[in-house]
């Protein structure tokens, strides 16, 4: 059998890469566009739950992305008590194979990676979807993929004001400084939800709340507003559904009914959103077959549950970038 050698970037290697707000939005993209034009293959995620998932719970991605050769499984763990024991909430594993012999060629540490193509399709969801003249952004949760919301958000819009709000005030804190060190702008923190996101433009909710709660109230929604609700239990009021123009997904394979987790989840599963009433997945807009946003009365909602494909598109990023620096570690594995 011939030699078979696989690309490893560990997290210190992820992090030399060092990419660049485009290179994440661009890469993302690909994935999204290919999508829309049907070049993909998107396994429904499963879960394994050691205990209990309000402790936590494993996230298991799997998709293929035919424009770029690979296929690609990513493990993610998603532990809302890590920081008691230094750790980030979430650890992630992607695996990308040959898709026509099925020989692994990378192995990369996918934390990052989480957070990135995260941040990137709700960036990507506003560059469809919200109001181009968007200055004011509300942003509920300070976990990893919020500061890449927050982060490739604010390189696409240059916000006047960005507000924040987390359960843990030293979370919230922490996660400002940081903003406001990386974007060179005030971050205003709130300690309240109704503070954090009335009146914006756009507006983020990444909670990690451990059971479904009303939090999130339709009331602070205006008119043309644009809302990115993804938290694992739904914080929205199920009124909400019923001030929205056009709904949007990532993937109706993974929203559709009967599925577990998710913001619209009992919206869908009540059959408030259906198939039929669904405006497009993002793919579909990306690509060019459907409208995005085609008026600023439009109030318009995009919920999105997390791609396997943009994981794949954004794991061969990195991987094509290593090479070009000599970064990583090439391992035997045949």
């Amino acid at each position: 059998m011939q030699e078979i050698w696989i690309d490893y970037l560990n997290a210190l290697d992820a992090k030399a890469l060092a990419l660049t707000n485009d290179e994440i939005l661009d890469a993302v993209a690909k994935a999204l566009d290919a999508q829309g034009r049907g070049e993909t293959v998107i396994e429904p995620r499963v879960h394994l739950v050691p205990e209990s998932s309000d402790k936590g719970h494993f996230n298991v991605l799997r998709g293929y992305v035919k424009a770029l050769n690979y296929a690609g499984v990513k493990v993610v763990g998603d532990f809302v008590d890590n920081y008691k024991v230094d750790l980030p909430s979430e650890l992630a594993v992607l695996n990308l194979f040959d898709p026509n012999t099925g020989v692994p060629k990378a192995i990369i540490d996918a934390t990052d990676i989480t957070d990135m193509r995260t941040g990137a399709v709700t960036a990507l969801g506003a560059k469809y979807l919200a109001r181009k003249d968007s200055k004011i952004l509300g942003h509920i949760g300070a976990r990893g993929t919020s500061y890449w919301n927050v982060r490739l958000l604010d390189h696409l819009f240059d916000f006047d004001e960005i507000r924040v709000h987390s359960r843990r005030p030293e979370s919230r804190d922490a996660f400002a400084k940081r903003l406001e060190k990386d974007l060179g702008k005030r971050i205003i923190v709130t300690d309240n939800w109704q503070d954090c996101l009335k009146g914006a433009d756009i507006m983020v909710e990444a909670s990690r709340l451990p059971e479904p709660a009303p939090l999130f109230k339709t009331e602070w929604v205006k008119k043309g507003a644009f809302v990115v609700p993804y938290g694992t239990m739904s914080a929205l009021e199920f009124d909400l559904t019923d001030i929205i123009d056009k709904v949007v997904v990532d993937d109706w394979g993974q929203c559709g009914p009967g599925k577990p987790f998710g913001a619209l989840r009992r919206h869908v599963d009540e059959g408030k959103v259906t198939a039929e009433n669904l405006h497009a997945e993002i793919g579909q807009i990306v690509c060019g077959m459907k409208p995005g946003r085609e008026s600023d009365e439009e109030t318009i909602l995009f919920w999105h549950r997390g791609l396997s494909t943009t994981d794949v598109a954004l794991g061969a990023a990195m991987v094509e970038k290593a090479r070009e620096m000599n970064i990583g570690q090439r391992l035997r594995f045949a």
